[in-house]
């Protein structure tokens, strides 16, 4: 299979975002030749959350004024409680998902970051896997809560926890490889 050489994907994440759904999509998308960036609300660095306790700090590669959905090939949310939380009190990262589904190019949301699809209005109608607590804010957003490792729709990508970072990833990958979702951007621009 071919590389993602050439491929650019924006990891959107601020202070609080669950270690592993940052660092493994991160690690195997820059292994499979992918250039991938750190887009945050503020320059320097987010610290991540790790079982019980603050994690990692992972360095900003840009901020989210900076950054134009016109720069990247994919866009990945991880999860963790606060991270999306923040995120989606922030118009600016709303609007930078929204535009990135809006696009047609692949979306991937895990944990507890389908929360960012809520607040920008994406998952009416539509099968979203996610943490278990969003149950409920998914069906009162109109969309179908399901227990399952992945799930794909039209590009969009959604996944329940950390156990299921190889299956997310590997979609991820597979999406990157089929390029834009042509049927997502006719469909956002009625």
């Amino acid at each position: 299979m071919a590389k993602l050489d050439g491929q650019r994907i924006a990891i959107l994440a601020t202070d609080g975002f669950e270690q592993s759904e940052l660092t493994v999509p991160q690690q195997r998308l820059k292994a499979e030749g992918a250039t991938v960036e750190i887009v945050s609300l503020n320059a320097g660095t987010i610290r991540g959350w790790q079982a019980k306790d603050w994690g990692d700090t992972v360095k900003v590669d840009r901020v989210i004024d900076d950054a134009s959905i016109d720069d990247y090939d994919a866009l990945v949310l991880p999860g963790g409680q606060m991270n999306p939380d923040i995120l989606r009190m922030d118009r600016r990262a709303v609007d930078f998902v929204r535009q990135f589904y809006e696009s047609g190019k692949p979306l991937a949301a895990i944990c507890h970051a389908p929360w960012l699809l809520i607040e920008a209005d994406l998952v009416d109608g539509k099968r979203i896997a996610a943490w278990p607590s969003l149950k409920t804010d998914l069906r009162n957003a109109g969309a179908e809560w399901v227990d399952e490792a992945v799930v794909v729709e039209d590009g969009l990508i959604t996944s329940r926890k950390p156990d299921d970072l190889d299956a997310f990833v590997a979609k991820i990958i597979e999406e990157l490889r089929e390029g834009v979702h042509e049927a997502r951007q006719a469909e956002t621009t009625h």
